[in-house]
């Protein structure tokens, strides 16, 4: 998974603990899997010995049981944080175990869980900049600018309707695009945007997301926790479209939440033909009061101090252990 290139990157050392997720995989992995929780669990166990730790923070999926329940086998405390607006299994059953939760949205645990909402963590180079609506608004008169995060999980839908959704706009109403694609999307899209006559900057990934979202005065994007966390803070308005094979539909929960208040437009990807696209980038793009507005809605959203946070219920529950 990525976290093989990220981590050792940032300086951190990692260990590597087998295990994977059950659902889907058919009967023999629902069967296999308490045989391969516990050789799991075994494995960080071994892990908690050589690194010693005074506290175990768990983020959620089934790659976080193991650590977490040999965390709450030796008595160290456990912190977990659920990312989404509908709590995992993993977490979800782990709660009873934990001495602190975080969510980032209200209301994912029950009441007893008693879990603080803090937001989702986000990448230190993700900074608010200037006040959405100053941002925007110094832009009166220049041509729209557009955004396409569409280079994360199940990006083929957006990589393959955003290009025919922009020709059906009259040219000198088409905003400046700037898509993300994807390794694997990069060269299709760009084939895409040329078949479909529309001039568009594509790449692979883009290093400088924060660049990338204080540049666009709208997002189209999937309504992943972290996309969303990185949305508000900046304070971009956008419109998502949830994830349809995400575990318990969280993204369309996600999605309901950060719209709510007016931060964007949610559409569900049976929806999304290249008309009705369209016209919702059309009425988005060419309203700037309406961009300006969901824009300041979505820095509502906001939580700069999440990782703060959780890393001073970790340093806290740690002393207090010693």
């Amino acid at each position: 998974g990525i976290e093989a290139r990220v981590v050792p990157a940032n300086g951190i050392e990692i260990e590597w603990i087998t295990i994977a997720g059950v659902r889907g995989r058919g009967l023999a992995a629902y069967l296999s899997s308490p045989f391969r929780v516990v050789a799991a669990v075994a494995q960080a166990l071994a892990a908690l010995r050589r690194r010693n730790p005074t506290a175990v923070l768990g983020m959620g999926g089934f790659v976080a049981a193991p650590g977490a329940i040999a965390a709450w086998l030796t008595r160290r405390p456990l912190v977990l944080h659920e990312q989404n607006s509908v709590a995992g299994t993993t977490n979800r059953l782990l709660a009873p175990l934990a001495a602190k939760i975080f969510a980032a949205f209200p209301d994912t645990f029950p009441a007893w869980a008693r879990a603080e909402v803090v937001g989702n963590p986000v990448r230190a180079s993700i900074a608010p900049g200037d006040a959405p609506g100053e941002r925007l608004a110094a832009r009166s008169g220049t041509r729209r600018r557009l955004f396409v995060i569409g280079g994360s999980q199940g990006a083929r839908a957006l990589n393959q309707t955003l290009p025919l959704a922009l020709a059906e706009l009259p040219p000198d109403r088409r905003p400046e695009i700037w898509h993300q694609a994807g390794r694997l999307g990069v060269d299709e899209t760009r084939a895409a945007y040329a078949a479909a006559g529309v001039e568009a900057r594509v790449d692979a990934f883009v290093d400088d997301v924060s660049a990338a979202l204080r540049w666009a005065d709208l997002v189209v994007a999937r309504a992943g926790a972290s996309t969303l966390a990185e949305l508000a803070i900046v304070g971009v308005g956008a419109i998502l479209v949830p994830l349809p094979t995400a575990i318990d539909d969280h993204q369309t929960m996600n999605a309901r939440h950060y719209t709510a208040h007016g931060a964007g437009v949610a559409v569900a990807q049976r929806d999304l033909t290249p008309a009705a696209l369209a016209a919702l980038l059309e009425g988005c793009l060419g309203d700037l009061t309406r961009l300006i507005a969901m824009a300041e809605a979505a820095r509502q959203e906001a939580k700069l101090d999440a990782a703060d946070r959780v890393a001073r219920a970790c340093v806290e529950l740690s002393e207090a252990r010693r």
